[in-house]
């Protein structure tokens, strides 16, 4: 199976796995499963890292892809066709984040199973998004 983890699984399968739903660990240590890293969770940690709003347990965001390496995760371009239709995502009341919007929508385009802990992404399962909370 093909898994997109949001930017909070990232950084709990980095610094504090313990934090993870059983569910979701053994997706992830599953070496039958492709489990990527979108490169907008790489541009979000980088942003709040730098407004002084994410701490990442004494390392700087350059350093981050090493540990995804690491754990096996290869990460996720993000195409121009995925940019140019994002606008195809309904906007939701109670989900307005563009980084985890773009991700989910990353998720649809490409039929990616997305990992994440924010139920609040139940809205879009009728939009096509597969998930695992």
């Amino acid at each position: 199976m093909k898994y997109l983890i949001d930017t909070h699984i990232l950084i709990c399968s980095l610094f504090d796995p313990d934090k993870i739903k059983k569910n979701i660990q053994d997706v992830l240590v599953d070496r039958d499963n492709d489990i990527f890293v979108s490169k907008i969770s790489l541009w979000e940690i980088t942003l709040k890292y730098s407004l002084g709003k994410m701490e990442i347990s004494g390392v700087l965001p350059e350093h981050i892809e090493n540990g995804i390496i690491k754990l096996g995760f290869e990460i996720k371009d993000l195409e121009t066709d995925e940019i140019l239709t994002y606008y195809k995502l309904p906007k939701m009341d109670n989900h307005k984040d563009p980084f985890d919007r773009m991700i989910i929508w990353q998720c649809i385009k490409n039929k990616l199973i997305l990992l994440s802990r924010d139920s609040r992404i139940k809205d879009y399962k009728k939009n096509g998004l597969k998930f695992l909370i």
